[in-house]
């Protein structure tokens, strides 16, 4: 084992164990449950509808999955999306709070389909509340833009 592999295999066993005690100490974790509605200006413009599910893994962290319909030239398309969320401030709940994210996407239509990678950067109400809107920017197959509702419990 060199000394560079050796020197990334410790910083990430430091990485996880302080990554572990925030989540083991979290009473539970955070589920949330959406609807959205995402537009791609890409060539073509895709305009999707669809659901969202996602659970914080620790205080400020979120893995969402979502899962959208729509149409695309007529015909009928389809996305995927794998996403990790950073949340500035998880437990307001009496501003809105700013995250950012990435991952992957999969969308396709009668012309086949194609993966993506996508960023993001978002906003959403009340963070810490049961419930609360959101809106997002980014890349991934075209500009992106989302916007919809969270249900928290």
């Amino acid at each position: 084992m060199t000394w560079r592999s050796a020197s990334a295999a410790l910083l990430v066993a430091v990485a996880l164990a302080a990554g572990g005690a925030p989540a083991a100490a979290q009473r539970r974790h955070v589920r949330e449950v959406g609807v959205e509605a995402t537009v791609l200006a890409s060539d073509p413009a895709m305009v999707l509808g669809g659901g969202y599910g996602a659970i914080r893994t620790s205080t400020r962290t979120r893995l969402a999955l979502t899962a959208s319909a729509g149409a695309v030239d007529g015909a009928v398309a389809w996305r995927g999306e794998l996403l990790a969320h950073f949340l500035l401030n998880p437990r307001s709940t009496a501003k809105a709070g700013i995250y950012g994210g990435g991952g992957v996407a999969i969308a396709g239509s009668r012309g086949g389909q194609q993966g993506y990678a996508v960023v993001l950067v978002g906003i959403e109400g009340k963070p810490g509340s049961r419930t609360g809107w959101f809106l997002e920017a980014g890349l991934g197959g075209g500009f992106r833009a989302a916007a919809g509702w969270r249900w928290r419990r």
